[in-house]
């Protein structure tokens, strides 16, 4: 699990990075999940070694802006998440501010679960990172 060169500096990396091992570590059957801006630029990846992160992020992106378009059409009010199920897991993308929270999980994984864990882990990951761009520079 490896942090990547950001916008957002190395002390919010860390703090990103550790929130994502942690919701790796309470959520079983959680595989992986990364941070990456709405365009795509990826920030902070836990993700294993089978997944190459820069290109995951820019689907994440891809699909983040696909699934916003929808929801907007259909219903004219703002994204949350959206929930990719296939028949080898899932992988679950959730607004965070600026950027995007994508988790990737077993098909045997606890849904409500897995929600209840990374949606209040989205929030703090967007208030991390919210905080650093709005930090006065030196």
């Amino acid at each position: 699990m490896t942090t990547a060169a950001g916008i957002s500096g190395p002390e919010t990396n860390a703090a990103v990075l550790a929130e994502l091992e942690g919701l790796c570590d309470r959520v079983p059957g959680l595989t992986g999940a990364l941070v990456a801006s709405g365009d795509g630029l990826l920030l902070v990846h836990a993700l294993p070694a089978t997944i190459e992160p820069t290109g995951m992020a820019a689907l994440a992106a891809s699909q983040l802006a696909l699934s916003y378009r929808l929801v907007t059409t259909a219903h004219g009010g703002g994204f949350r998440e959206v929930v990719v199920h296939g028949s080898s897991g899932y992988v679950v993308i959730y607004a965070a501010g600026w950027t995007s929270l994508t988790v990737l999980a077993d098909p045997e994984v606890n849904v409500g679960r897995l929600h209840l864990e990374s949606r209040p882990a989205a929030t703090a990951i967007a208030d991390m990172l919210e905080a650093t761009k709005t930090r006065p520079q030196r």
